[in-house]
């Protein structure tokens, strides 16, 4: 009975530790499987690098808004846009002008010899750059001449210089005032400066009235001046103030012979005028 109890206790104690063993191994696999589930339930997605977002490149500005861009000042940003600029057109004369003003020294440019000049109503740096350099694409370099940060600021009464080498004449003849007080025209124009670019073209006409169009923006003003006369003669006409009104008509037509408006309510103005007379 003894050996058989030693015997039954040592297959008991083979039965407990086979059972440890196996406790143990199902354990282990427990702790690999879940390491490699683990690995495999992973996204990949989420640990793929996300390309970096590209910088947006900026659009090249067009030549007309560098040229406002540097009428408001922003010399530095328009120096680049211009660089750039010409680039992609490396034989655009006038971007090549604008930007030899931009870098040029302004008084070796326009010379040191200076005269003052007190601004006027209407003018703009390029107003007086067509007046006084023949150019008024040259408002940059007469701009930066009087230290100006801003070109499109230019006030009333304020006090600027002009190169003398460049300045008009006293004995400038009548067509050549009249042709540069009709450029001056457009450029107020294209400032939105519609009033001034009337006004400035009516003096124009007034020096000469045969004077010629010179492009289509000095046409289409020149034909707004006229419709803006016909109208003020209508008023007059209907007040029957006509001798004024006749006055406007006779203008337009020296301007424009051809102007029908003109040619018919100048008759109708003529001939009411000689039946009050017989009153």
């Amino acid at each position: 009975m003894a050996r058989q109890s030693r015997s039954g206790g040592s297959w008991f104690g083979q039965a407990m530790l086979v059972a440890m063993l196996l406790t143990l191994q199902a354990v282990t696999g427990c702790t690999r499987f879940g390491a490699r589930t683990s690995k495999l339930n992973e996204n990949p997605a989420a640990t793929r690098q996300v390309p970096a977002a590209q910088p947006e490149t900026r659009q090249l500005p067009s030549f007309t808004a560098i040229v406002n861009e540097l009428q408001l000042g922003h010399y530095h940003d328009g120096e680049q846009d211009l660089q750039h600029y010409l680039q992609e057109h490396p034989g655009d004369r006038p971007a090549q002008a604008m930007l030899h003003q931009l870098v040029a020294d302004p008084i070796q440019a326009l010379g040191s010899r200076s005269q003052t000049y007190v601004v006027q109503a209407g003018d703009s740096y390029s107003t007086l750059a067509a007046r006084y350099l023949g150019d008024p694409g040259a408002f940059l370099i007469l701009a930066r001449y009087n230290g100006s940060a801003n070109p499109s600021m230019l006030r009333v009464g304020e006090k600027i210089r002009l190169p003398l080498s460049a300045g008009a004449t006293a004995s400038e003849l009548p067509t050549a005032k009249a042709q540069r007080l009709q450029r001056e025209s457009v450029s107020l124009l294209d400032q939105g400066q519609n009033d001034q670019a009337l006004a400035r073209l009516g003096e124009a006409l007034s020096i000469k009235p045969g004077l010629k169009p010179v492009g289509l923006q000095a046409a289409a003003l020149r034909k707004q001046l006229l419709d803006s006369y016909h109208e003020q003669a209508i008023v007059l006409y209907r007040d029957q103030q006509l001798d004024p009104a006749i006055a406007l008509w006779d203008r337009i037509l020296a301007i424009d012979p051809n102007y029908q408006p003109a040619i018919t309510y100048r008759a109708r103005a003529l001939e009411l005028k000689r039946r009050l007379k017989q009153r």
